[in-house]
């Protein structure tokens, strides 16, 4: 008999020692095995990983995707005998989860009351079988919620054993060839057999994807180095033939290799499992196959990125006065007292220096090169410090185009490519090796800090750093540069 089993230690489940989860694969073929191995290390890994998170909030769709298999279950159990299915009352599932029953005109009889007796009572027992089937399912996968989402998890296992239902109700009439409806992904209707069948390559799903997302440059590139070594790992590059078990052996080439767990996560699965989803949302796949393939992801105090302190903006800034190259001089002050991208910086251009109603700024414009997001298309006031320091004279020196023009683009058309080699090479000359320190992405953590320091307005801080506004009250209004320039100055200048 094989034995499928994992090790890994359960503090996160209350249990303070470290257990094996043993399961029976029920079979002693090795082919039969090996599959079976492979969809239930897929089920743990994946429940390990739901509890590692700790408390989640579902959505519909996430509910629904979960709820799917419970369909094609509820069909199997039934389909050679569907007319067997009489514990769901297909007729009363309208009436689940709080809607009345409908109301007669006249005199209710007793016949009446006593048939609405009865169907309140089936509709109570459907609602608790649903809850009791949500908790199962919770449970299995790993996943803690709160009460509002189990209950959306409860309405979505109805709805897909009410399909499932209406389904039987056809076969038992003769009506067949109709088949399962669950995916991993969400669909408005049934995905047909023939298009199923249909053989498409991971090449065409990415340009399909790429065309309609039109991602920067740099991610393209990356992103199709990612499937391309796919594609090598696998030995072909039909997306309808990648299985979950090929990813998760891809996965574990990477981690054998040595690859990091967060680069493995975030620059080589989320990739694929984009594409793929892209593929099953526009009908081109059946499903997504690296739809549940992750991996842990732990947070190491000694990797976290941190702030420049005061003796080292000192030492980074004193240093920057001596320089000669102007992205050397002035890229280092401008995220001192800005916490802008470095590359938002080296492609800045004469005219995206401008005056607003008398406050000096600087704007971050996407016709000056790629922005990261939405968010960061902004203006922001210069800090006194800048002003002081003779910023708006070096930029009245030069008469058009961009502040750094030595500064070549990088092959994807972006100045800031070269400008963080630049920088790194700058601050890493002057004795600040520490590794969690960025030499151009510090800045930015340390606006943050010195935000927090001196009492800054938090959604004012993030418009100046263009971080993302997460609610949409936050989207309500304008930051008027008067606003942002009192806040800004908050933060002392460098005593030098």
């Amino acid at each position: 008999m094989f034995i499928g089993f994992a090790e890994v230690c359960l503090r996160i489940c209350g249990r303070s020692s470290v257990s094996e989860e043993k399961r029976s694969l029920q079979t002693k073929d090795p082919a039969i095995a090996k599959k079976r191995h492979a969809e239930a290390l897929t089920e743990v890994e994946t429940r390990w990983a739901n509890l590692r998170a700790g408390p989640q909030t579902l959505s519909e769709r996430q509910a629904h995707e979960i709820a799917a298999p419970w369909h094609d279950r509820w069909l199997a159990t039934y389909k050679d005998n569907p007319s067997a299915q009489t514990t769901w009352r297909v007729d009363l599932a309208e009436r689940l989860w709080g809607v009345a029953a409908p109301s007669k005109a006249g005199t209710l009889s007793v016949n009446f009351l006593l048939e609405v007796d009865a169907d309140e009572s089936k509709l109570r027992d459907m609602e608790n079988w649903c809850r009791a089937g949500a908790r199962e399912c919770l449970k299995s996968s790993g996943l803690t919620v709160n009460a509002d989402s189990e209950l959306i998890l409860a309405r979505a296992l109805s709805f897909a054993i009410q399909r499932a239902s209406l389904t039987l109700a056809r076969y038992a009439k003769g009506e067949f060839g109709i088949g399962p409806q669950s995916s991993t992904s969400w669909h408005t209707d049934v995905v047909t057999s023939s298009e199923l069948a249909k053989s498409i390559s991971l090449t065409e799903l990415f340009e399909g994807w790429s065309t309609e997302r039109k991602p920067a440059a740099k991610t393209l590139y990356e992103w199709k180095r990612v499937l391309q070594t796919l594609e090598a790992f696998l030995g072909h590059g039909d997306a309808g033939k990648i299985s979950s078990e090929d990813l998760i052996r891809w996965k574990s080439s990477m981690v054998d290799a040595g690859l990091k767990s967060r680069t493995i996560q975030n620059a080589k699965l989320a990739p694929v499992r984009a594409v793929l989803q892209w593929g099953v949302d526009n009908r081109k796949l059946g499903k997504n196959s690296a739809h549940r393939v992750t991996i842990e992801v732990k947070s190491i105090a000694t990797e976290r990125k941190r702030s420049f302190t005061d003796e080292e903006a000192k030492v980074i800034l004193a240093a920057s006065l001596l320089e000669k190259d102007t992205v050397k001089r002035w890229v280092p002050w401008l995220g001192a007292y800005s916490g802008a991208r470095v590359s938002e910086l080296c492609q800045l251009r004469v005219n995206d220096v401008i005056e607003v109603d008398g406050i000096w700024c600087m704007k971050f414009d996407p016709e000056a090169g790629p922005l990261k997001n939405n968010s960061s298309e902004r203006t922001i006031p210069l800090h006194p410090a800048l002003i002081d320091s003779g910023f708006l004279t070096f930029v009245k020196g030069i008469k058009t185009g961009p502040l750094f023009p030595h500064l070549a683009p990088d092959k994807f058309g972006k100045r800031g490519g070269n400008g963080t080699k630049v920088i790194g090479r700058f601050v890493r000359s002057l004795g600040i090796i520490d590794t969690r320190l960025s030499p151009s992405h510090s800045w930015r953590h340390r606006i943050k800090t010195q935000g927090r320091r001196h009492s800054l307005a938090k959604d004012i801080l993030e418009a100046i750093t263009g971080h993302g506004r997460r609610t949409v009250a936050d989207s309500y209004g304008e930051f008027p540069v008067e606003a942002l320039l009192r806040e800004l100055s908050k933060i002392p200048t460098i005593a030098l």
